[in-house]
């Protein structure tokens, strides 16, 4: 196999190494429930994203079950 020629500086490796380094996690806080969260992520506390209901909560889920079901007995 090919070795390198020469050994790379300090400089050198510290200036390849200087965007390796971890950012910490931005959080905002949800403006529906006022949770935090990731930016441009659904809230997994209300299920709004940008003023919108996208996930339903167990309670919904259950409440339009119920509500199906009487339908159907009627």
């Amino acid at each position: 196999m090919a070795e390198p020629k020469k050994r790379l500086t300090r400089t050198r490796s510290g200036n390849r190494q200087s965007h390796d380094s971890i950012s910490p996690i931005s959080l905002i806080s949800c403006p529906k429930c006022k949770a935090k969260i990731i930016p441009h992520r659904i809230c997994k506390n209300c299920g709004y994203y940008k003023g919108l209901k996208i996930i339903k909560n167990r309670d919904e889920k259950k409440e339009e079950s119920r509500k199906k079901k009487e339908l159907k007995d009627e």
